[in-house]
């Protein structure tokens, strides 16, 4: 066994420490040596007390993912826990950095837990699909009642150490830098004091006072209704906590482990896993190392200070790097400038940002309507209206001022970066970088590689896309990129179907059922017809609304009426418009059962998913999944649609589109990549 903790005495208190960088997982060989190390202990007539603790960076993240998917070997994590807790002696857990799910579920087990304050304690499980395996929705109630514990777990959001204090999850706070010191006197202090061993399956006092009001847990059901919609995690967790609540500590662990173990062999946990590694994998680029040099960043110029240019100079404020912004007209850079300090003072309200790291973030933004003021910027963004000769202009006069070595990037969502490059004399640095829209709030970062485009630009995209908390996915250069040249397959679908007959929340509610969070059409009333398709000369059933004065919620209708609260209603109007103009048209009417309407809306996704990864525009299936969950918000549980596809049967997802090419023509006619692996019997995650 690889020796992964020691054992050292401090007088009669030991203290254990485990050593398995880089994050402590729990490991075989990790869970092997706590029970060694716990016994040993607990042999050794010196020793009166146990401090757990961790080395390097952090306590423990929780489970090692690379054992996922493998057989499983003795012993499990709870048997650890369970001998943890069944000590005799004072044990108690050294928390920094993070403790999250099974770290966490160790923790509990112990009988006092102190932490630094720089520490964050969580049960991130149900992130992936899952419930704590390890007691951790038998003990929680217990530390903090029932109400409280469903919120932390369906959460699975991590807290400070100070509010896990407050809660009632740590019992005392450290020193900062000194952990251990402070907790051989925490512990000096027990043992003087006459400590119990306090183990947390035996408290009582919070869960009965909530087995007086069993109805808590069908409030906390409806009011959490929306956000749990489709996934069957979070009601799994709210019947473990039910069962801590109603049942023996034993058998509420038995219930605990059966929920663990439905969700462990069900789709939706499959699903959210490959989701987790594909996000981890979708910023590693297949020729570009580790090791390629990356290029400074320390102040970036945005160009455009509208939605977009705003948004995208906030994820640089929110992380200490200076922007300078430039617009043409000093009433649109005032404007915008307003409209950032606006969206901190909403933070601020909500309490998710101080006033003196709003008025730090301010003090990084300059503006300026001179170009000019660019030129010592290491990486200067473009974020003005997506026309091409625009563009091409603003990229020749940035190459005449910005710096030798200065990144350029273009936040174009779908022109050719290769021609916007040629606008310069240095197509090598530049790059897209396509947020998506609310830049400063949308995860998902498209880093679009250009011909010409140097490895340690991308490089410095990559990592820089993670140092503002976005997701980056590599994309080669088409007619939008990733995310918005599959999602276009979809809408286009959904015109179709709108005009043979269904109406608008038919298709709408297929949509939502399958988990997205709101149909293509709610979608489009939100954003304002009138917005959508005006630059198009083609009649669309979105123009016929909007020259009837039905531009969407703010006109108070556009394919659904809309009351003064904005609450949507099948509208008789917006269908008369429809059919007038289908007949105009010449559409065939017909019928669709709600699976039908699915295919129709999604198979095609897949397909042109499929287009994606023949072209090599996407590295690999799972960064489409990526892109699609981070920027369209597609539904994690089903795990992104060439996952999803795999599920459904790629000779099924051939026979759509095949039925469909004879429909409509060639554009659906299923791709080579997706013929090739249906009738091979292989997968896109195979690839």
């Amino acid at each position: 066994m690889t020796e992964v903790a020691k054992l050292e005495k401090h007088g009669s208190i030991a203290v254990l420490t485990i050593d398995s960088p880089p994050v402590n997982a729990l490991g075989l060989d990790v869970r092997r040596a706590l029970l060694k190390y716990i016994s040993m202990a607990e042999a050794d007539p010196e020793i009166e007390a146990v401090i757990l603790a961790c080395a390097g960076q952090t306590f423990s993240a929780g489970a090692d993912i690379s054992e996922f998917g493998k057989p499983f070997q003795a012993p499990d994590l709870g048997v650890v826990c369970r001998h943890i807790e069944n000590s005799s002696k004072i044990i108690v857990a050294a928390i920094h950095g993070t403790a999250l799910g099974g770290g966490l579920e160790v923790a509990l087990c112990c009988h006092y837990r102190i932490a630094v304050p720089s520490a964050r304690l969580g049960l991130p499980e149900v992130a992936l699909g899952l419930l704590p395996g390890a007691g951790g929705t038998q003990r929680i109630p217990r530390l903090i009642g029932a109400r409280k514990a469903l919120e932390f777990i369906t959460g699975g959001a991590p807290v400070s150490a100070s509010a896990a204090r407050e809660m009632g999850i740590v019992d005392e706070v450290a020193d900062e830098g000194a952990l251990v010191g402070s907790a051989l006197e925490y512990v000096r202090k027990l043992i003087a004091g006459g400590a119990p061993l306090r183990r947390v399956r035996d408290l009582e006092d919070r869960i009965a006072a909530d087995r007086q009001q069993p109805e808590l847990f069908d409030e906390f059901r409806r009011s959490n209704a929306r956000a749990f919609r489709g996934k069957d995690a979070p009601e799994s967790i709210v019947k473990a906590i039910e069962a801590a609540v109603a049942l023996p500590f034993e058998e509420g662990l038995a219930r605990e482990f059966e929920l663990f173990v439905e969700l462990e062999k069900g789709l939706q946990a499959k699903a959210q896993i490959h989701a987790f590694f594909a996000e981890r994998t979708a910023s590693k680029v297949k020729d570009v190392p580790g090791d390629t040099p990356v290029l400074p960043v320390r102040t970036v110029g945005v160009v455009g200070a509208g939605t977009m240019g705003g948004g995208i100079a906030m994820n640089f404020l929110n992380v200490g790097i200076p922007v300078h912004i430039v617009e043409t007209a000093q009433a649109n850079l005032d404007r915008g400038i307003a409209t950032i300090r606006k969206n901190y003072e909403i933070s601020l309200k909500r309490g998710k940002l101080t006033a003196e790291a709003l008025e730090r973030r301010m003090s990084l933004l300059h503006a300026t309507l001179d170009l000019g003021d660019l030129r010592d910027c290491d990486l200067i963004i473009e974020a003005v209206f997506e026309s091409m000769p625009l563009k091409q202009e603003i990229f020749a006069k940035l190459d005449a001022v910005a710096r030798d070595g200065a990144i350029l990037a273009s936040n174009t969502s779908f022109l050719d970066l290769n021609q916007i490059a040629r606008a310069t004399s240095r197509p090598d640095h530049v790059i897209g970088l396509h947020f998506f829209s609310p830049a400063n709030v949308m995860p998902l970062l498209e880093v679009v590689r250009g011909d010409a485009t140097a490895k340690p630009v991308v490089a410095t995209a990559m990592k820089l896309a993670r140092k503002i908390g976005k997701v980056p996915v590599l994309s080669g250069v088409c007619d939008g990129f990733i995310a918005n040249r599959a999602m276009r397959a979809r809408t286009e679908q959904a015109d179709l179907l709108l005009l043979q007959n269904l109406s608008p929340d038919a298709i709408d509610a297929a949509i939502y059922d399958y988990g997205f969070a709101m149909g293509p059409f709610r979608m489009l009333d939100l954003v304002g017809l009138d917005v959508i398709g005006r630059d198009s000369t083609e009649r669309s059933v979105a123009k016929d609304l909007v020259a009837a004065g039905r531009m969407g919620q703010k006109s108070g209708g556009g394919y659904y009426d809309y009351d003064e609260a904005r609450a949507a209603r099948p509208s008789e109007a917006a269908l008369d418009i429809i059919r007038a103009h289908a007949a105009w048209k010449g559409i065939a009417q017909r019928s669709f059962s709600q699976e039908e309407i699915v295919a129709r809306l999604l198979h095609p996704v897949v397909n042109e998913g499929a287009k994606i990864l023949e072209e090599g525009i996407a590295m690999r299936a799972s960064d489409i999944d990526v892109a699609m969950i981070k920027g369209y918000n597609w539904p994690v549980q089903t795990g992104g649609p060439m996952f999803w596809a795999d599920a459904v049967g790629l000779p099924r997802i051939v026979e759509t589109m095949k039925a469909l090419e004879a429909e409509q023509g060639e554009a659906m006619r299923p791709s080579r990549l997706l013929v090739e692996l249906a009738e091979s019997g292989r997968t896109f995650g195979s690839l």
